[in-house]
């Protein structure tokens, strides 16, 4: 791949269509350098070997799968003291600024995204902690007006400097601190270190027994709550309600509470009735004066935006107003358009509170943010790099039935007549069956690959190929889809081995297939598409998990 003509490319896709301002520039400028910093790296930086063998040497629930009860506030739940000693050791440094906290089953990541790119417009220091990562620790965590990871220099630094409070800490806890509870202290410690004007905070799990929750009333200055969904049911308390009440956990005396939504009704009552119950306004995206819009959709420097109108209008409890129009997204989707009308309420909440956010810095911080995994269309060139010339790929990071739903919209938004060809990763604990009959869904689908990735680095969360066969396979019965089992003769000589399984329509549409190998997957689909899609495009959709995404973007950088 050409370096600099790929870096002028994603240049050019971060280039507003307005005359822009030196917010806007600065931004622009730190998705570029985001995207240098991941064509040039793979994986955790060798320099950070001494801290992620500590954070390794703890209990990492990412890798061996959350609890039953876990995140719930019970006798089974996480104990947020082990966490409030350790900050206490730490000197609390989350009182030194003020943060924004965000809890929700889906949108919570890239509503933080959106919120610190407007406060960075505004020329704000902002800390912001998120996770999982995708290709390294440090992604998890952004200090400053640029938006980039946080360096290797700055994060051994500052692990150097508390190592010994760390080991006492997990010496005096009995070994029990987790991995996730170790690196929010971190972040919560460089934030302060680094005297942050806003922290955006997402949580891990739930809320109310979050490692994140040490957030007191007086130094929370909005929580956030995007959506309520049926993941991590167990660890969760097993309903929709108790998910709730366990997210709703984040909600402070006193404090404002944005929900994002839609909700359905009893869980929105939940919500609300938490609210009142510690004084808190509640300001929803979903009110009857909130008006979002997807207007269309276009390319935008060969990369498709949807174009939206935005207008914020709530006169209970605050006087609140802005209309946006002709906003250029980058983050494609129904579901992404709501989170950044969430986003805009909490932005117009910290105005309330004497913040300084103007309109342009909104509409710029909109404009300008992309994630990695997350409706990410590849270039060309990183195609190319793929060994899949002239391929359209999209990377969407999708796990729970209706992030597969909202996937499945959005390509059929954007690419209406596109062939479709799935190549789909999951980790054990997700509900695979329902992720199957959303995307099951989608019309001019082709074929669907199932493949295996280790989840945060291990196998002990990776669901079988097979597995996820049998899962597809009965949910196509479920859905009324006739297919069945039938090989894939046509393509067998083009695999690296010979254990693939089909599974097709009476009408000799392939729809299912099992591969181990990533990379042949892509490549076999890439010669469905090109055998089949005639005068239509043709879209590889690569989903499942952020860790499937991760592996691609790896294989990329090989």
């Amino acid at each position: 791949m050409k370096l600099n003509k790929f870096l002028s490319r994603l240049s050019s896709i971060c280039t507003p269509r307005c005359p822009p301002v030196s917010a806007t520039a600065s931004i622009a400028s730190s998705n570029l350098r985001l995207y240098r910093y991941f064509s040039a790296t793979s994986g955790d930086d060798s320099e950070l070997k001494e801290l992620t063998d500590y954070l390794n040497n703890l209990k990492n629930y990412e890798k061996s799968g959350v609890p039953r009860g876990a995140g719930t506030d019970s006798e089974e739940g996480f104990d947020l003291g082990r966490m409030t000693r350790l900050m206490e050791l730490l000197g609390n440094p989350q009182s030194n600024f003020k943060s924004v906290h965000i809890a929700g089953t889906k949108g919570k990541g890239s509503t933080a995204a959106f919120l610190s790119n407007i406060l960075r417009a505004e020329g704000y220091s902002v800390g912001c902690y998120t996770s999982p990562h995708i290709q390294t620790i440090r992604e998890r965590i952004s200090v400053g007006r640029s938006g980039e990871p946080v360096s290797v220099k700055a994060l051994n630094s500052l692990f150097q400097r508390i190592k010994n409070v760390l080991d006492q800490a997990v010496q005096f806890e009995s070994g029990r601190l987790s991995h996730f509870e170790v690196f929010t202290a971190i972040a919560f410690r460089l934030f302060a270190q680094e005297k942050v004007d806003i922290a955006v905070i997402e949580a891990g799990l739930g809320g109310a027994r979050d490692a994140t929750n040490v957030i007191s009333s007086s130094d929370l200055a909005v929580a956030i709550i995007t959506t309520v969904g049926a993941e991590h049911l167990d660890a969760l308390g097993g309903s929709l309600e108790s998910i709730a009440i366990a997210k709703s956990g984040i909600i402070k005396h006193g404090r404002p509470v944005v929900l994002g939504g839609p909700f359905l009704p009893h869980i929105e009552h939940i919500l609300r009735d938490q609210a009142s119950s510690l004084s808190s306004t509640v300001l929803s995206a979903c009110d009857p004066g909130n008006k979002s819009a997807i207007r269309g959709f276009s390319k935008l420097y060969g990369k498709p935006c949807q174009s939206c109108d935005i207008v914020i209008q709530i006169e209970k409890d605050f006087q609140l107003f802005i209309e946006l129009f002709d906003v250029r997204l980058s983050m494609l989707g129904s579901h992404q358009l709501q989170n950044a009308a969430t986003a805009t309420c909490a932005s117009l909440c910290l105005r309330d509170q004497g913040l300084k956010v103007s309109d342009g810095s909104i509409r710029s911080g909109l404009e300008h943010t992309c994630l990695l995994g997350r409706s990410q269309f590849l270039t060309s060139e990183e195609a190319e790099a793929l060994g899949l010339h002239g391929a359209t790929i999209l990377l969407d990071g999708a796990h729970t039935k209706e992030s597969a739903r909202a996937l499945a919209d959005t390509i059929e938004m954007t690419f209406p007549k596109a062939k479709l060809v799935l190549v789909v990763a999951m980790a054990s604990d997700k509900d695979h069956s329902g992720f199957a009959r959303e995307l099951l869904s989608a019309r001019k689908l082709e074929a669907v690959f199932l493949t295996e990735v280790d989840i945060a680095g291990d196998k002990s969360r990776m669901t079988s190929a097979s597995v996820l066969k049998d899962c597809w396979i009965q949910a196509s019965k479920e859905g009324g889809v006739d297919i069945v089992d039938n090989g894939v003769e046509d393509f067998r000589s083009s695999l690296d081995d010979q254990s693939v399984h089909s599974v097709v329509k009476p009408e000799c549409k392939t729809i299912l297939a099992t591969e181990r190998s990533l990379m042949t997957s892509m490549r076999v689909g890439n010669q469905i598409l090109q055998a089949r899609m005639g005068d239509q495009p043709g879209i590889i959709v690569v989903t499942g998990s952020l860790h499937i995404v991760s592996s691609v973007l790896r294989f990329i950088q090989q």
